[in-house]
């Protein structure tokens, strides 16, 4: 999952940034309302969090051009203007939530997975592929009954690739969704990255479900013969 904060506080932003990252979240940010909408018009995001008291373009005008761009970007307003009118105002405008300053990171957290749940695409608690199970909420991922323990970096590429079995996702795509913009151009990470899930996912069992498709990228899918050469 990509998220995007759009904060100007740049300390706050970090703060934010980290423990969304801590938490298997590729994060961007941006610190003016103008450097926000270049970031929304060039990638593509699971979330927005957005503040409202921005330089250049303020946090209300931006999320009225968003609206009208990506309407089904989930956004949770993060600010210190805490009047119900200010409220009402922006839910009218397109927010999905709203959270004052200051805030309980704890409850952030819930309130970003609990947007994400209910996001328009269809989305699953839990994703069964074969015998593999990935459990949303708990990030558990089970093979064969057994527990496979991932890091938040390689839960976050297979839950992407898991997203639309059989769909060939390219390295650009996976690297644009499940890293932020510090990885730009590294493609040979998804490569790395790919390898350490399989040593997890695939290996112990006789069935592979991660494949390589040439030339193009990496995908998920049951069959009994390889997709193409592994790397």
């Amino acid at each position: 999952m990509r998220v995007l904060i759009v904060e100007d506080d740049r300390k706050l932003a970090d703060f934010v940034a980290r423990g969304l990252r801590a938490e298997g979240f590729a994060v961007d940010l941006a610190t003016d309302g103008r450097e926000g909408r270049r970031h929304v018009d060039s990638y593509q995001y699971d979330l927005l969090i957005l503040d409202l008291m921005l330089p250049l373009i303020s946090g209300t005008e931006l999320l009225r051009m968003v609206r009208r761009s990506n309407p089904m970007l989930p956004v949770l307003v993060l600010t210190a203007r805490d009047a119900t009118d200010d409220k009402v105002k922006h839910f009218e405008a397109g927010a999905d939530d709203y959270l004052t300053k200051p805030f309980d990171f704890a409850e952030l957290v819930v309130r970003v997975k609990s947007l994400l749940r209910r996001t328009p695409v269809e989305r699953t608690d839990v994703i069964l592929v074969s015998n593999l199970e990935v459990n949303r909420l708990t990030r558990e991922v089970r093979r064969g009954g057994q527990n496979i323990e991932l890091t938040s970096k390689e839960y976050a590429l297979l839950e992407y690739l898991l997203s639309s079995p059989s769909r060939v996702f390219t390295r650009t795509m996976i690297l644009e969704h499940v890293w932020d913009q510090s990885f730009e151009g590294v493609t040979n990470i998804v490569d790395v990255y790919v390898r350490h899930l399989r040593r997890k996912v695939d290996d112990p069992f006789p069935v592979k479900l991660i494949h390589t498709v040439r030339g193009v990228g990496y995908c998920v899918r049951e069959t009994q013969q390889p997709a193409g050469p592994q790397q």
